[in-house]
């Protein structure tokens, strides 16, 4: 007989990213992100940006953001920057998968936003803390909605921009990543045991900087739906 299972509390609903032309919604698990993937962005951070390897944070599904929201400015912060990103969004998981069975895990490419706490994360890599207070808040994680890897093919070259009230901040080409796509899903599934539903931010190229409220961002890669939301107080 099948037993009845009784929670504490009712668990919270899946949080879910929608799927160009179908009515199907993708249920999000973890949200990694790859830092300083464009050697450009390294740059204008002050960092190196020669070809080590990669390293990873992560965002809770709660940062996702779907498009024409409202992206509440976080509180305990006066520096929250934007960081147009590709968005992958895997099907099947795995460990240890080699760079050319790589694709085969994923499902889908999206445009995603990392808003980050700038203040907050500079003063935790001041003192060797971890990220978290700085990247990780409710609507950190803005995504568009999906476009199948089939329908659209590998995204080995395509133009990304972020815009803010129509002016253009960030703008580059995501053939400029150091790390490509299946290294990157082949490296994290060494250190993690990757599952479906996972979404991996890819990293971003030059030009971040901040955003108040009232600012309209619009974020566009070629091929994908663009991702448009506006900050509001918090």
């Amino acid at each position: 007989m099948e037993k009845t299972v009784s929670y504490v509390f009712e668990p919270r609903d899946v949080i879910s990213v929608p799927v160009a032309g179908s009515t199907e919604r993708f249920p999000v698990n973890n949200i990694y992100c790859v830092g300083r993937n464009y050697a450009d962005h390294a740059i204008e951070m002050g960092f190196d940006p020669d070809r080590e390897a990669p390293f990873f944070f992560m965002k809770p599904a709660y940062a996702v953001l779907s498009d024409d929201a409202e992206m509440k400015y976080p509180a305990h912060s006066s520096d929250v920057h934007h960081e147009v990103e590709l968005v992958v969004a895997l099907h099947h998981g795995g460990t240890n998968i080699s760079v050319d069975e790589a694709m085969s895990l994923v499902y889908a490419y999206g445009v995603g936003v990392d808003m980050t706490r700038r203040d907050l994360q500079a003063e935790a890599k001041e003192k060797s803390r971890p990220w978290e207070a700085g990247k990780t808040f409710l609507h950190a994680a803005p995504c568009a909605a999906l476009h199948k890897l089939s329908e659209v093919g590998q995204l080995n070259e395509a133009v990304i921009t972020l815009r803010i009230n129509g002016e253009t901040r960030q703008a580059g080409d995501v053939n400029q990543m150091i790390w490509k796509v299946p290294e990157i899903i082949s490296r994290l599934s060494e250190l993690f045991v990757l599952q479906p539903g996972d979404m991996i931010y890819t990293g971003t190229p030059a030009g971040v900087g901040p955003v108040l409220p009232g600012d309209q961002i619009t974020a566009h890669i070629a091929r994908l739906s663009e991702l448009s939301f506006k900050v509001s107080s918090s």
